[in-house]
């Protein structure tokens, strides 16, 4: 039987994969790969994993907002497991006519979802997001949700019911040119507030986690088109992995198409 969290994923996926939903003013879709030695948080202690990440991502722009969302499919030896999050937005600029200056540029309504179907997990996150006005940055994002538990709980299989908590996640893009060479560095680092679980006096850890993509633009250094393919390395650095007491510092491999 399918769970809650894998029917969400399946509608949000097949939502804005269909081009007649809405009728966006921009789009852009990437396909990730990714390899590298992770921590594997639930294993032993000092378990770690190379790990294959496959990541369809998407973000969007329409009249009165926006939507972005990745679906993973990570794979380790004798385990793989699908994880999403899709957070639409819904600018107060646009719906409103509020006008915004100098730091800030729009204030936006955002009603997001996070789904790992093989544990049975479901958040919602209901928030603020910020967009801000820093120079030589694409976009610079504050988000601001809370982070509100629908888990089905051990009872179902699942992973352990929690509390409600709330999170703070900062999103960016900065592009380098250096020559005839374009480069970028973007990523994001969020933080989600502790949380107590079903489990008696268990309580699921705070967290940091900080990703930092560096991207070259190979196409355009091949002379071919630019802004489609690209390679480069993610730093990830995670403090307190999904709640445990696992800190991991990785360095993956990143290919980039995006089309």
């Amino acid at each position: 039987m399918a769970t809650k969290s894998t029917l969400v994923g399946l509608a949000a996926t097949s939502l804005f994969l269909s081009s007649s939903v809405f009728a966006s003013n921009w789009s852009s879709t990437e396909m990730h790969f990714q390899y590298g030695d992770l921590d594997q948080a639930f294993a032993a202690p000092g378990t770690s994993e190379n790990t294959t990440i496959i990541t369809l991502q998407h973000s969007s722009g329409w009249d009165y907002g926006g939507n972005f969302f990745f679906v993973d499919y990570s794979s380790v030896k004798n385990s793989d497991s699908l994880y999403l999050e899709w957070y639409p937005t819904f600018s107060t600029n646009s719906l409103f006519d509020i006008k915004y200056g100098g730091l800030l540029s729009d204030v936006s309504l955002v009603m997001g979802i996070n789904a790992a179907p093989e544990s049975n997990i479901l958040k919602y996150l209901p928030g603020v997001q910020f967009s801000l006005n820093l120079d030589g940055f694409q976009f610079f994002n504050v988000l601001l949700t809370g982070y509100i538990d629908d888990n089905e709980g051990i009872a179902y299989g699942g992973a352990p019911k929690e509390d409600d908590s709330w999170m703070i996640d900062v999103a960016w893009r900065y592009p380098i040119s250096a020559g005839d060479q374009q480069f970028y560095i973007e990523g994001h680092a969020e933080y989600i507030d502790e949380r107590q679980t079903e489990i008696l006096n268990v309580d699921s850890n705070s967290w940091t986690l900080v990703q930092v993509q560096m991207r070259w633009d190979l196409g355009k250094a091949l002379s071919q088109k630019p802004e489609q393919l690209f390679v480069g390395v993610e730093y990830q650095y995670w403090n307190n992995k999904l709640g445990t007491d696992v800190d991991e510092s990785a360095v993956q491999f990143l290919g980039v198409w995006r089309f």
